[in-house]
């Protein structure tokens, strides 16, 4: 057992098939874009497979791989993405859960190099401020995992430049609730552009929220420490 937030893995492999099937389903994605991960009480990471549809895909088809990147369970090939993963979770060992989608919305600011403004109150308590934009590595590249994972220490998302979104979450769960707030977020950002622009909230505001998002990453995503009675 590791003192990161992991799941047994059975738990992990549903989750993980769960969340890429509701990914595709609520629109983050489109084809076989976007990947997801969970990590394992073990030490391992549940991450989808390449080039595979979501509708046909089943536990079978996922794949278990250390935090190196190589292969323990599974036969077809690891997300072409897995290096941002791997990257996350070695990072931050709170985090049980990535998940990367092109959903629309905040990717329209990942291809301008805008911000994701957190200009509704619960934003910043689920997602601990804007969302950053990284700088333009290439898909797939050691540059581009480093870029994801250096900007999501202080909050659950972050823009890769021209390409998507990338969460993190407690568990697998928690990272896709993640992109859909942040996507939900996203769009009603835009919209209010469209009136004019969005209004910043209250420093005071941005201040407390930011300290309850960051108490609870602290505090409730670590796992507990096992019983010594």
């Amino acid at each position: 057992m590791t003192d990161s937030n992991g799941a047994p893995l059975d738990e992990v492999r549903a989750a993980v098939l769960a969340a890429a099937k509701a990914m595709h389903r609520r629109g983050l994605v489109e084809g076989t874009a976007g990947n997801v991960s969970g990590r394992v009480d073990d030490g391992t990471v549940v991450v989808t497979p390449s080039s595979l549809g979501y509708e046909e895909m089943t536990l079978d088809d996922l794949v278990v791989v250390d935090l190196d990147g190589e292969v323990v369970a599974g036969s077809r090939s690891a997300t072409s993405e897995k290096g941002v993963h791997l990257a996350v979770l070695r990072a931050y060992p709170e985090v049980g859960g990535v998940v990367h989608c092109h959903a629309r919305y905040a990717s329209m600011y990942a291809v301008a190099g805008l911000p994701v403004p957190a200009c509704i109150d619960e934003f910043v308590v689920y997602i601990g401020g804007d969302v950053p934009v990284g700088r333009y590595h290439p898909s797939g590249t050691e540059g581009l995992a480093e870029e994801a994972a250096r900007h999501l220490a202080d909050r659950s998302a972050m823009l890769m430049a021209n390409h998507g979104l990338v969460v993190i979450g407690r568990s697998v769960d928690d990272a896709l609730h993640s992109a859909l707030v942040v996507e939900h977020n996203a769009h009603i950002a835009w919209g209010a552009q469209q009136l004019g622009g969005t209004v910043a909230l209250p420093a005071e505001a941005v201040r407390d929220f930011t300290g309850v998002y960051q108490f609870v990453r602290q505090h409730t995503w670590h796992p507990r420490p096992a019983s010594t009675a």
